[in-house]
């Protein structure tokens, strides 16, 4: 399928690695040119020349997002080397394990590290995507609907980017701007891998978290997680607006009883 994403021009952040990196290659994939904005200057560099010896435009721009002036300063580059932008893909983040007992000062900083950028990519491109009728989606978290315990910061952050998503697309419905959410739950990224990898037993370790997800019984794929995103990120589903749509193989919302040894043993009471 044509995903009618030819020369559109889309910025993702923190695209160098993980769900990020997926999203960027897919884009790509479909002929978009896209601007990845990270903080790694090596990682950065190092995709934009692997993609320029493939005929792709992926430009890397270095930022650190907790700089909300720093948010400004990207979009004003992109627009002056593109002219426009089509699609804003909100993805940089991390579960920093800012809790309860860590104090305001330290939850505070994790907002500014997982919600803030959010809001001010969103309100410097806000203009450019009004006027080319473009779309956003924004990189959530389970976190937000199952809790976590020990991460306060980044589980409040995720709740206020799926209130956020629903209200932007509120707000950007009169010019056509479509305003989408994706949540991942248990993703294979090599930072999942190097968590486990960490572990006593990382093969047990993995197998336990896999026999938690009811279809398959296996990680989600940043493969899959990018697909849904371009999807949303596409003409193709032109009509879709202020949805938060879980990628995680029925982790967040089935039943738990779906991870039992013998599933055929639930269901409904049998009359």
């Amino acid at each position: 399928m044509d995903l009618q994403l030819q020369d559109k021009v889309a910025i993702v952040t923190g695209g160098s690695k993980g769900i990020g990196l997926g999203i960027v290659q897919a884009l790509l994939a479909e002929g978009a040119r896209v601007v990845n904005v990270n903080r790694s200057r090596e990682d950065g560099e190092r995709l934009e020349r692997e993609c320029a010896d493939k005929g792709q435009v992926c430009r890397f721009i270095q930022a650190d997002l907790t700089s909300t002036e720093r948010c400004g300063e990207v979009l004003r580059a992109v627009l002056q080397e593109f002219g426009r932008v089509d699609i804003l893909v909100n993805n940089a983040g991390v579960n920093d394990g800012v809790g309860v007992d860590d104090g305001p000062e330290a939850f505070l900083g994790s907002l500014q590290r997982n919600l803030l950028h959010y809001y001010a990519m969103v309100h410097y491109s806000a203009e450019s995507l009004r006027a080319n009728q473009g779309c956003i989606v924004n990189i959530g978290s389970k976190v937000c609907e199952t809790g976590q315990g020990g991460t306060s910061g980044y589980a409040a952050s995720k709740g206020a980017i799926n209130g956020l998503t629903r209200e932007w697309a509120v707000e950007f419905a009169p010019h056509h701007v479509r305003v989408n959410a994706v949540l991942p739950a248990e993703t294979w990224t090599p930072l999942y891998e190097r968590c486990l990898a960490a572990m006593p037993d990382p093969v047990a370790a993995r197998r336990e978290i896999e026999q938690l997800i009811p279809l398959g019984q296996r990680f989600t794929t940043v493969e899959e997680m990018a697909a849904m995103v371009v999807f949303l990120c596409s003409p193709r589903s032109a009509h879709t607006t202020g949805q938060i749509i879980y990628v995680d193989g029925g982790y967040t919302h089935l039943d738990r009883k779906c991870t039992a040894g013998n599933v055929s043993d639930f269901g409904a009471a049998q009359t």
